[in-house]
């Protein structure tokens, strides 16, 4: 988690590296301006704009290849964090016996798991049966009265590919 938190706070530190040129050009700009309106008291607030404009696009110009760096190793760091250094880490992995041992929402499901029933049965008897529903509720609601077939999602069909080896 804590590995996570320094990517987070670098990222802020970066976006604040590109930014701040910018920011802080625009800012003088606006000084400068801001000091000739007053001694010539042409009090007009388009007159700022322009040269603002010019000094941040200039600013972006002459600095933009470093900004490019900065974001490409960036996220070049993410990457290899995403799927070098999170996956081989046993704080973010769970064992691949995960589901053998724990029943996720088992509660809130409030369907009685049974062992006689084999995964694949399980997984299909309730994959499209919501709660408190039954079957004849169901039915009326559908056109033909026709069960329509559930499939499996991807995590499903690799779980009963597992449990068939």
């Amino acid at each position: 988690m804590d590995l996570l938190i320094e990517y987070l706070a670098k990222g802020l530190m970066v976006m604040l590296m590109i930014a701040m040129p910018c920011v802080l050009t625009a800012a003088a700009i606006g000084l400068v301006v801001g000091i000739l309106q007053a001694v010539t008291q042409v009090q007009e607030q388009t007159i700022a704009a322009a040269p603002k404009i010019f000094a941040v696009f200039l600013v972006i110009i002459i600095l933009g290849t470093g900004y490019i760096k900065l974001l490409t190793n960036y996220i070049n760091e993410g990457v290899v964090l995403a799927f070098d250094v999170v996956p081989k880490s046993d704080d973010f992995v769970l064992p691949p016996d995960y589901y053998n041992y724990t029943k996720p929402f088992i509660d809130e499901m409030k369907t009685e798991v049974r062992k006689d029933m084999t995964p694949m049965n399980r997984i299909l008897s309730t994959a499209t049966r919501p709660n408190g529903v039954n079957d004849s509720e169901r039915f009326n609601f559908m056109r033909n009265g026709a069960r329509d077939i559930p499939t499996p999602n991807l995590a499903e069909r690799k779980r009963i590919m597992e449990n068939r080896r």
